[in-house]
């Protein structure tokens, strides 16, 4: 699949991605020590709702769309990070944030952030939708798995690896599991969260299978279906692969993720899983 994130910004694919990348964050911060965000596939770092790529699928209102009534107050306290980090950054609802935005909204001072893009339409908007005087931020337009394998151990020997592909290669499972065995090997104490669509189930098992023997010692996995997955048809179903995942994220996930299905539910089928692929 192609997944230009311009047409599917907000959707819930996103909504799990970013409540997950966002209770990340907020652990990190517990420490004092500094940290780092490395985010190899960062895309344009904003999305207008109402632009014409949106528009064409409308998504974003199968996702973000429908977030606006509460949930449960122990759901909402583990949305709480994501609503106030999109209050701060969208206000007027019109427009959704990529990961970039919402990284930058989570870092201190003393913390870091790398920024890669590689397409360069995208990458030019991304230093557009981030402030141009800000020393946290860096911005490179290499490969993605060369910018993973090259900027892993950060310095700050803290921090999390987001990579976000857009799947446009038959291959790319396969250069996952290179890259989170690669990672395991240089930085195994970082954190990492791999978000992946769902469209091949056998696809998704071997890489799985490679991440629990990678050599990282905690692998968690959460899916969101909202439908049966179709490898034709429209995006259905999505996970998060966290390895090293904050102690808190199990019960978090195990909290919110039977509303979320709920919720976002596009058909009978919808459901959610939870997993540990490798537990110390």
């Amino acid at each position: 699949m192609n997944y230009r994130h311009d047409f599917h910004a907000g959707n819930f694919a996103d909504v799990l991605k970013h409540v997950i990348l966002t209770r990340i964050l907020t652990h990190l911060r517990l420490k004092p020590a500094p940290f780092r965000v490395i985010d190899t596939h960062a895309g344009s770092g904003i999305y207008d709702l109402s632009g014409k790529e949106a528009q064409r699928t409308s998504e974003w209102r199968g996702g973000v769309g429908r977030m606006a009534e509460p949930f449960s107050p122990a759901s909402e306290a583990v949305l709480a990070a994501w609503r106030e980090a999109l209050a701060a950054i969208c206000p007027d609802g019109r427009h959704y944030p990529g990961s970039p935005l919402f990284i930058r909204h989570g870092l201190r001072e003393e913390d870091r952030a790398a920024f890669n893009e590689s397409h360069p339409a995208a990458e030019a908007a991304l230093r557009k939708a981030l402030p141009r005087r800000d020393d946290r931020l860096a911005i490179t337009a290499l490969d993605a798995y060369t910018i993973w394998n090259a900027q892993v151990p950060p310095n700050e020997r803290r921090g999390l690896v987001l990579v976000d592909p857009p799947f446009e290669s038959r291959d790319e499972f396969e250069r996952l599991a290179r890259g989170v065995k690669m990672m395991a090997r240089k930085w195994t104490g970082g954190s990492l969260a791999v978000w992946y669509p769902i469209k091949d189930r056998a696809a998704v098992d071997g890489f799985e299978k490679a991440a629990a023997e990678s050599g990282f010692p905690d692998v968690l996995v959460a899916e969101l279906h909202t439908d049966r997955f179709d490898a034709e048809g429209p995006l259905a179903a999505c996970g998060m692969l966290v390895a090293n995942p904050p102690y808190t994220l199990e019960a978090d996930l195990a909290t919110l993720l039977p509303e979320l299905a709920g919720r976002l539910a596009t058909g009978r089928t919808a459901r959610y899983r939870l997993d540990w692929l490798a537990k110390n």
